[in-house]
């Protein structure tokens, strides 16, 4: 079989952004996607099932059940698409990251919201979760917040662009909890209120097979601890910006169980000093998900 034109599951799952847990849930439940068989036995799919699934990941993303959005994404295809779109819609545009930047901006500096959503369907509808992450959203974030600390942006605008991207990315990350994958438990210190780097990481690291559990921003180290008891996780980080925020934690995380890798993440990692069981996470995120991927491997 033509292996540009019929993938593994490990290869639909990175180019759209879904873990081989879900799709395969989607395929049992929905008849969404529609496997051949290779010589081997390999279950192989088409570029007509990377299509559907884009198409049912963009209608989620807007807040359609998973139910009605296979629907919306079959008829879609029965109606005549191809791969590269239907009958009477223009081709997906091209990838443009730094296009997208510049647009994003224009679209926070006039606190255009709808503008702003229609670029990021452009950006997901054209490239992988990962690819949108590491060179549009974490680019983004960063200018945002050194045009904020140079006056050229004012809290509101900082505000708007933080909570637009906030709640896409957390609608990308519904049922991130659910799988077979490993675990892995995200958090933010106390007095820490940025987290659109962690959620962030977590897709990342969704889109690699793991189970996220999310507690989100300003979380007291007690309730991080307890919850790590409670869950287990194969991996435990803690985020913040200043290293302030993660000196005081890292006593209590060093004392887990070896069975939790514990890290730390963000701005701050790049400024502590981590005992030897505690690794830091200094990097993108999206470089830090396959890099802790590839030690739980």
């Amino acid at each position: 079989m033509d292996e540009q034109s019929h993938l593994r599951i490990g290869e639909l799952s990175r180019r759209t952004g879904v873990s081989p847990e879900l799709l395969r849930a989607w395929e049992r439940r929905y008849d969404l996607l529609r496997p051949k068989r290779s010589p081997g036995g390999l279950r192989l799919y088409s570029l007509e099932d990377l299509e559907r699934v884009r198409r049912m990941s963009r209608h989620i993303a807007d807040g359609v059940a998973a139910r009605e959005a296979a629907g919306l994404a079959l008829r879609a295809a029965a109606g005549g698409e191809s791969a590269s779109g239907s009958a009477g819609e223009q081709p997906a545009a091209a990838f443009d990251p730094q296009g997208a930047l510049s647009d994003l901006a224009r679209a926070v500096e006039s606190f255009d919201e709808p503008a702003a959503q229609a670029i990021l369907d452009g950006l997901f509808s054209a490239a992988t979760i990962d690819a949108v992450l590491s060179q549009v959203v974490v680019p983004f974030l960063r200018d945002v917040g050194d045009r904020w600390q140079r006056g050229e942006l004012s809290v509101a605008q900082e505000h708007f662009a933080s909570n637009l991207l906030r709640g896409r990315l957390l609608g990308l990350g519904r049922g991130w909890g659910a799988g077979s994958g490993p675990r892995a438990l995200l958090a933010c210190p106390s007095g820490e209120r940025h987290d659109l780097g962690l959620i962030s990481f977590g897709l990342a690291l969704r889109t690699r097979g793991w189970r996220i559990d999310f507690l989100g921003s300003d979380t007291p180290t007690e309730s991080i601890v307890r919850a790590a008891h409670a869950l287990t996780p194969a991996l435990l980080v803690v985020s913040a910006t200043a290293a302030e925020l993660l000196r005081p934690v890292l006593g209590e995380l060093a004392a887990l169980p070896r069975a939790t890798t514990v890290a730390v993440a963000g701005a701050g990692a790049r400024e502590v000093e981590t005992p030897e069981s505690v690794i830091a996470l200094a990097g993108d995120p999206v470089g830090e998900a396959a890099r802790v991927s590839g030690l739980a491997g």
